[in-house]
């Protein structure tokens, strides 16, 4: 699951120069802006190029991360621009400028069942936990932008939009080497989701409850995929699902204004755009108690349990604590979470990790990753 998060990033910087010239044009003064971009990302608006405009006329910008990255700030001569830390702002050509753009991979984590997988800032990946299988079999991948933990089977997405796939494949849950243009992948009990660029979806794996029945589904921005349902994000913040409904996870026809979705044992949680949470499905152990949280960043589905990262980095959980995988109330600095079978693991600032929970396999064994 491509699970929406904010994370401290490498220090690969990306360029976009932007130079303006003052010319007299029948006595109006114009200026010439020229943007260039390298790396993980471009400048979509107003694009790449030389454009002239009026002293004084407000252009707008927007700096457009490519998958697995993220825009942190316009640096430069920046006297004339609105918000310099904003992806979309705006400059004002009073005078001839030299702005960059900066884009940085993004770190993160992904907790399976008895495995967790983290993904550096150099686009390589590091796993602990159960291989029995060989789902942390992931140590000679590279150019991985984003990657998704399964109960027994690590997928990969590579900057040019493939998918690799490592671990159980019995039902065909590995079986994404076909697979083109994806944008976000999602390892699911037994299954594998992949988000298309132009938001349609494709499954592989086991179908028992029709969980990998998404082939009809357009306008996704976003997928999760559960121990046997999946659920999808429409651009518009309504949310669709499909495979085992018993305990109602599927019940999201209602939900409108979601930002994230995540999917968990028998339960599916959403965030929504003011910062509450909703869930639906399964309550025997209190997953679906949230709704008293209130400035949520993003949200983890667990086996049985629910994890939040607020805003101001802290974290919270409820539901089942066998293994004392909600015992995060102390975590402070995170950027991102994930929760598996029995784990939780937070991604920190500064690029460390830290995890709660089941160890059996040594899942949680992670206090010596530093994933920037």
């Amino acid at each position: 699951m491509r699970q929406a998060c904010v994370s401290r990033a490498s220090t690969l910087f990306i360029a976009v120069t932007v130079i303006a010239g003052m010319i007299g044009c029948g006595g109006a003064a114009t200026y010439d802006l020229t943007i260039t971009s390298t790396g993980p990302g471009s400048v979509t608006t107003p694009g790449q190029g030389t454009f002239t405009y009026n002293a004084n006329e407000v252009v707008g910008l927007v700096a457009t991360p490519d998958t697995g990255s993220q825009f942190i700030r316009w640096t430069g001569n920046i006297s004339a621009v609105d918000d310099v830390n904003a992806a979309a702002t705006t400059i004002t050509m009073n005078d001839r400028y030299s702005i960059i753009a900066s884009f940085l991979y993004i770190p993160m984590v992904s907790a399976g069942s008895l495995h967790t997988v983290g993904l550096t800032s150099n686009r390589t990946m590091v796993a602990v936990g159960h291989n029995g299988v060989g789902q942390c079999d992931i140590g000679v991948w590279a150019d991985i932008v984003q990657a998704s933990a399964g109960y027994g089977h690590t997928a990969g997405l590579m900057s040019d939009g493939n998918v690799v796939a490592v671990g159980a494949n019995d039902f065909g849950q590995c079986d994404v080497g076909l697979w083109t243009d994806i944008t976000q992948v999602a390892a699911g009990y037994i299954n594998t989701v992949g988000l298309r660029s132009g938001g349609t979806v494709v499954a592989v794996g086991r179908n028992d409850y029709g969980e990998c029945d998404v082939g009809n589904w357009t306008d996704i921005v976003q997928v999760a995929a559960g121990w046997s349902h999946t659920v999808g994000l429409r651009s518009d913040g309504t949310v669709l699902a499909v495979g085992n409904n018993t305990y109602g996870q599927c019940n999201v026809d209602d939900w409108t204004g979601i930002t994230q979705v995540a999917a968990g044992g028998a339960h599916t949680v959403g965030l929504m755009s003011d910062g509450r949470v909703v869930a639906v499905g399964c309550n025997e152990y209190g997953q679906r108690n949230v709704a008293g949280w209130m400035s949520i960043a993003q949200v983890a589905a667990g086996y049985a349990n629910t994890v939040a990262l607020r805003s101001g980095g802290t974290v919270e959980a409820v539901g089942w604590n066998e293994y004392g995988q909600c015992m995060v109330g102390n975590w402070t600095g995170v950027t991102q979470v994930v929760a598996g079978a029995g784990q939780t693991i937070g991604l920190e600032t500064d690029g460390t990790v830290v995890a709660v929970g089941r160890n059996d396999y040594g899942q949680c064994d992670v206090s010596g990753w530093d994933l920037d």
